[in-house]
């Protein structure tokens, strides 16, 4: 049986979200206190793989890539692969129908040897070097989404004679939206885009359009992460639909496409808010729609780029307990990963779901920290989480909605090695990603 019920969606009512759950829709409780995901028990994956641990549900994952094909069936779907990716991803990813976002030549060279086609690649980042630019080119990227005027000149330089390169432009349209002040990317006064409010939006895009080796198609904007409404994204088309309308009165022209960006939240625990693609079709397409007829243009070819929201409920996180402590009035859970493996509750104070697995308790649940491994004094990967009283050295401890911005932004702090990715399917596991080795860090220091 699921381990919790399928929440009932909630009216479709402006800036309203529906109530998520944090694990697998393939989760099930089993006897003796264990979990399974994808038909595997969660102990079984720690023992085998060992700890710490990421496993992903493939299942999860080509489902919610196709939640979003089904909700916008005339829209490109673009998977944002900084949240995670791996050549089992590329490929799960390539097989549902979706385009791919990467931000460098790595993300970029990795989808290439997947086979990924090149023309549904979307190349972004604020600061591209020549070599990400080179090699999107050489490859054949689909889009590249220019973030800055001196990105102009620079990446039609590098256009070789009669070619063009297909570009979108990225704005700013002041609209504050996400979790946390370091991801809202919506507002001018931080790293990315072009600001509408401020002209450099549209100096812009009159630059491009002077570059006869530049294809300008559209326009792009990214608000932020973890949004958990839509009103939003609604803002934002009506500002860039007001700023289409002046760029055709001015130059003449109308854009095909109109990338509006990702963001979209998941629930890290029970009853958190997360957009329905559904009702972000019927919302913000049915905006752009109407925005667009009231200023007489053509409807541009929605993107969208979700990662987060397809990656982060497929994956969790599995430690083994090291130490249980007291210090004043709270007491400390010790795990072998920590902040090397997630250091997201250290850089924006996330909230986690913490479950003991693998054996029955019946001792009360206490609130206790979990804490990793690391000489940080902010190592912390769950604060005040409800855990059995009696959770003790050796226990394993699982961690849901851990598939996105975990091993991606991984680090080998305190030399202790990135952690192994496991993909579950049909009561099977298989190794995606191993674990990084003490061989593989000092393979690294050539120096005497």
């Amino acid at each position: 049986m699921p381990l919790v019920p399928v929440p009932v969606p909630l009216p479709d009512l402006p800036g309203s979200a529906p109530a998520a759950v944090v694990w697998p829709a393939s989760a099930q409780a089993l006897p003796g206190g264990d979990l399974a995901v994808g038909g595997v028990p969660l102990t079984e994956l720690a023992d085998r793989f060992g700890t710490p641990c990421y496993v992903v549900d493939e299942d999860e994952v080509r489902a919610r890539a196709r939640a979003w094909r089904a909700a916008l069936p005339d829209a490109e779907v673009a998977y944002a692969g900084k949240a995670f990716l791996c050549r089992a991803m590329v490929h799960w990813i390539e097989e549902e129908g979706l385009s791919l976002d990467v931000c460098s030549a790595g993300e970029l060279e990795l989808a290439a040897h997947c086979g990924f086609p090149a023309e549904r690649i979307v190349l972004h980042g604020n600061a591209k070097s020549p070599e990400d630019l080179r090699t999107a080119l050489r490859l054949g990227v689909g889009r590249v989404v220019i973030d800055s005027t001196g990105e102009i000149a620079r990446l039609a330089a590098l256009v070789p004679a009669g070619a063009r390169q297909r570009v979108l432009v990225r704005v700013v349209p002041g609209v504050a939206a996400g979790a946390h002040a370091a991801v809202r990317t919506g507002v001018a006064g931080q790293k990315f885009g072009l600001p509408v409010a401020g002209g450099e939006a549209e100096d812009a895009v009159e630059r491009v359009l002077g570059q006869p080796r530049l294809e300008l198609v559209g326009l792009h904007c990214h608000l932020g992460s973890q949004i958990t409404d839509l009103d939003p994204y609604v803002t934002a088309v009506r500002r860039l639909v007001t700023l289409l309308a002046r760029l055709r009165d001015k130059h003449g022209v109308t854009f095909p496409e109109l990338d509006l960006g990702g963001g979209f939240a998941i629930a890290y625990r029970d009853g958190e808010a997360s957009p329905d693609p559904g009702a972000y079709a019927r919302r913000v397409g049915g905006e752009l729609a109407l925005r667009c007829g009231e200023a007489d243009l053509p409807v541009p070819r929605l993107t969208v780029e979700p990662g987060r929201w397809i990656a982060g409920p497929a994956g969790v996180a599995l430690y083994r307990v090291l130490a249980v402590k007291r210090s004043g009035n709270r007491t400390f859970v010790a795990v072998d990963g920590g902040m090397s493996d997630n250091p997201r509750p250290a850089l924006y104070g996330v909230r986690y779901t913490v479950r003991l697995v693998g054996r029955p308790t019946a001792a009360p649940a206490r609130a206790m920290t979990v804490v990793g491994r690391h000489c940080e004094a902010g190592d912390v990967l769950a604060e005040d989480v409800p855990l059995p009283g009696d959770v003790r050295p050796g226990d394993v401890l699982a961690v849901p909605a851990a598939g996105a911005y975990h091993v991606s932004m991984a680090s080998a702090y305190n030399l202790v090695g990135r952690p192994p990715v496991a993909a579950v399917r049909d009561g099977r596991a298989r190794l995606l990603v191993r674990r990084e080795t003490l061989d593989d860090l000092r393979g690294r220091d050539v120096g005497v």
